[in-house]
């Protein structure tokens, strides 16, 4: 979590083509937590997340900045949609469900940062039961001979396991019968979720025998590492300190929420849609949510809302609603320029992504600049004719333009092919001009 904004910045321009404002407001309120987490306990208390409204049409970067962001900095983050929660009484996902989602996240998390500290130990503990299989331990009545015998073949057999060289040969393992399917549904209610969780023990404790399973080497580590990992690992510690990841750098993405937002002249409203702003406002201000693994406070939660805003204003929230979303930012929609970016200087661009697709079939992809440009250009047009979908039009065009190269892969393996503007052009000029034709198929 120790990164400067400029390195914020700097990392998602790698990702997210432009909407500088937006990167910066959220490298600052990200860095806040640091700093946070840096002044003394009493202090700590006092400083409250500025959490953050994001304002822009659909494809244009808002989800993917938070995505990225949870990635680098390690934190717990969840992205939800405000339009899948109901008001208490209406059928759907009460709105605390989001935190335990988030509780459930961090412990994920935190579980694989605790396997990979303690992954020499549990690898260990595998070969070891493996071994043992495959060279049964000798009685204590066993003579000298006997031992030394054993301590050769013992030794020998490692060796082997560790080089991969037993990887295809079938043991008899035992494993934990799975006496049943532990259901964990965050959208319950708590008194149902505890009474859900209690029959869980309870069936678990009739039955504790193990399976035998003859599965290959390779398989059986798969296998054994949960078991391993669950009689190695502190589940306790694990708990706390997710817990407290959770607390302090937990990521709450509520996206669509323009969709819940009613403003004061609008027809036939859903009731419903103010009842969740106000189950909201707890969770936002700071409140005790109750989990499967305790009580999480969610008073240093960040929350970044999203929303395109096209039918309602963000003045349409509730006042309460909005004064918990200090910052604004509101990103700008992608023209020409930026679509020809996002296609050659992102990492992992589409365009890389369909020359690796098609790499496996022996068949080399090559874009011309002026195809790229083409690109750009066609989505941009489409988006102007029909609904704007940002950045996610490259997807429709390109696909578009290679598909019956795609199709026909097969029986092109070692040959190079390279798109031309000009075969842009034939495939998405007549599409794109008609309007009508261009909304049903681009």
């Amino acid at each position: 979590m120790d990164m400067t904004p400029k390195e914020i910045v700097n990392f998602l321009d790698d990702y997210v083509i432009g909407q500088n404002n937006a990167k910066k407001t959220i490298a600052l309120a990200l860095r806040n937590r640091y700093r946070r987490m840096k002044v003394e306990p009493e202090l700590q208390e006092e400083i409250m997340p500025k959490n953050i409204l994001m304002i822009g049409s659909t494809g244009v970067g808002k989800t993917e900045i938070a995505r990225r962001l949870s990635k680098m900095m390690g934190l717990p983050f969840i992205k939800v949609e405000a339009s899948k929660y109901t008001e208490v009484g209406f059928v759907g996902r009460d709105v605390e469900s989001m935190v335990r989602d988030l509780v459930f996240e961090s412990i994920n998390l935190v579980t694989k940062e605790f396997e990979e500290k303690i992954k020499d130990k549990i690898d260990q503990e595998i070969n070891k039961q493996i071994i043992e299989i495959l060279v049964p331990p000798l009685p204590e009545s066993a003579t000298d001979s006997a031992r030394e015998s054993f301590i050769k073949t013992y030794n020998k057999m490692e060796e082997k396991l560790l080089a991969g060289e037993l990887d295809d040969k079938k043991i008899e393992i035992e494993v934990p019968k799975k006496a049943h399917v532990e259901i964990i549904d965050s959208s319950m209610p708590m008194d149902m979720t505890s009474m859900q969780e209690s029959l869980n023990k309870m069936l678990g404790g009739l039955n504790k025998e193990k399976i035998k399973k003859e599965v290959t080497i390779k398989d059986a580590k798969v296998l054994l590492k949960d078991v391993a990992s669950e009689s190695l690992l502190d589940q306790e510690a694990i708990k706390i300190e997710a817990i407290k990841r959770a607390e302090n750098g937990g990521i709450i993405f509520l996206d669509e929420i323009d969709k819940i937002a009613t403003g004061s002249k609008a027809q036939n409203q859903d009731p419903s849609k103010e009842g969740v702003q106000r189950d909201l406002l707890p969770i936002v201000e700071g409140s005790s949510v109750h989990t499967k693994f305790g009580q999480i406070k969610t008073d240093h939660i960040l929350f970044i809302a999203a929303g395109a805003f096209h039918v309602s204003k963000p003045s349409d929230l509730l006042p309460e609603l909005q004064g918990r979303f200090p910052l604004r930012v509101e990103l700008e929609n992608l023209n020409e320029d930026a679509l020809y970016q996002i296609l050659t200087n992102t990492k992992n661009s589409l365009l890389r992504q369909y020359k690796a697709l098609l790499a496996v079939e022996d068949v080399e992809l090559d874009f011309d600049d002026e195809a790229i440009h083409a690109f750009a250009k066609y989505s941009v047009s489409a988006n102007e004719k029909t609904e704007d979908i940002g950045a996610r039009r490259l997807h429709t065009v390109i696909e578009k333009v290679i598909e019956d190269i795609s199709f026909e892969a097969d029986t092109k393996a070692g040959e190079k092919i390279i798109i031309t503007k000009e075969l842009v052009e034939e495939k998405l000029d007549d599409i794109v001009d008609n309007e009508d034709t261009a909304r049903y198929i681009l």
